[in-house]
């Protein structure tokens, strides 16, 4: 047994030498190191193209300064602190990258034909029929066109920590403004997801965090990925992943909803998310510094020939269709200053190191 196991060892490392032979990391081995001390001081680069892992590095640069911060961050939230290097099985919260995995797990209940994009929410959640927000669709929830004001993403995140049951967010959320018509206004927030998660436990009966761990992150073989023990789950940025298992996900995405031979997703519900729901009719109300202003489909950003869904902490995934590949970059960092250029840098180096 110890023999195989060390004939696989030794035949995944030349797996992996011979598919990384073909490509010249040197700059995107520069850019890590260069840009990763204003990444919080460490970071973590996987990139998967033709069936295989072909780029997997981390840097470890922390200063005093990044260290002390940790640690007050780790007080605050009850953990223990770990300075230790990143590796493709460092598991962390991602953020707002929590869209793309949650937008995905409402798209199975469209696949089973349980639910359609064009539903309207007040069939399931009357107390925002109560509001006059009853129909919203599922569609708008998505792609952040429900036309609600929501509170900054920090604050209203706290909001839906702070609540005792699903019900009790969305009674909060069913009490916000409006700031326009649901389907003529863009706000990037996190209120569509968590009417879209109430939804999706309404038709179930079970909750988001073991829907999640049934219809997505165990076929992918996310072990080490979900929606954590809270009262209420937040599909808008409540997940911890690691930049392995995320990489299972974006597989799942390039290669057009199969992962291992299997079908998680239909094409079809793939192409869904990807269509860009900004059209020019519609206003944009908030949009964060870093998306760049490229167009949104459901749960991600979509851009000219790629797809992504970066977080608060800095952790950007994307797909890219042109070229073929899939990337996770795994960061924990709160100042967004110059973050979208950082991400527009990377995403050229790796283009070109794959092309």
């Amino acid at each position: 047994m110890k023999l195989l196991k060390l004939i696989l060892s030794i035949s995944f490392c030349f797996l992996f030498v011979a598919a990384n032979a073909q490509y010249d990391f040197k700059k995107i081995d520069t850019w890590l190191k260069d840009n990763t001390p204003e990444m919080g001081g460490r970071s973590f680069l996987i990139i998967y193209k033709d069936g295989h892992v072909i780029y997997s590095n981390g840097v470890n640069e922390m200063s005093f300064k990044q260290k002390a911060m940790g640690k007050m961050i780790a007080r605050k939230q009850g953990k223990t602190v770990d300075f230790s290097d990143y590796t493709a099985n460092t598991k962390q919260q991602i953020a707002s990258c929590s869209k793309w995995l949650s937008a995905a797990l409402i798209m199975t209940f469209v696949d089973e034909g349980k639910l359609k994009v064009t539903d309207t929410v007040g069939k399931w959640l009357p107390v925002l029929s109560a509001h006059g927000k009853g129909k919203i669709t599922i569609s708008q929830c998505l792609s952040h066109l429900t036309g609600i004001k929501a509170p900054p993403l920090k604050e209203n995140l706290q909001e839906m920590k702070n609540a005792s049951t699903m019900d009790e967010a969305i009674a909060n959320l069913a009490g916000l403004p409006m700031e326009g018509e649901p389907g003529k206004v863009f706000h990037y927030s996190n209120v569509g997801l968590q009417i879209a998660g109430a939804v999706i436990e309404k038709i179930s009966g079970k909750s988001f965090e073991t829907l999640f761990a049934e219809r997505i992150a165990t076929p992918l073989n996310m072990k080490n990925t979900d929606f954590g023990k809270g009262k209420v789950a937040l599909p808008a940025g409540g997940a911890s992943s690691t930049p392995q298992d995320y990489m299972n996900f974006l597989v799942m995405i390039l290669n057009e909803g199969t992962f291992n031979g299997k079908r998680i997703l239909t094409k079809s519900s793939i192409t869904q998310m990807q269509i860009n729901r900004l059209t020019p009719d519609v206003n944009n109300a908030y949009t964060p510094a870093e998306a760049g202003h490229p167009g949104y489909g459901y749960g991600e950003w979509v851009g000219t020939a790629s797809v992504s869904s970066p977080g608060l902490f800095g952790s950007y995934p994307v797909v890219d269709t042109k070229h073929k590949y899939a990337a996770f970059l795994m960061t924990f960092y709160f100042k967004s200053d110059g973050r979208q250029e950082r991400y527009a840098a990377l995403k050229k180096l790796i283009d070109e190191a794959v092309k």
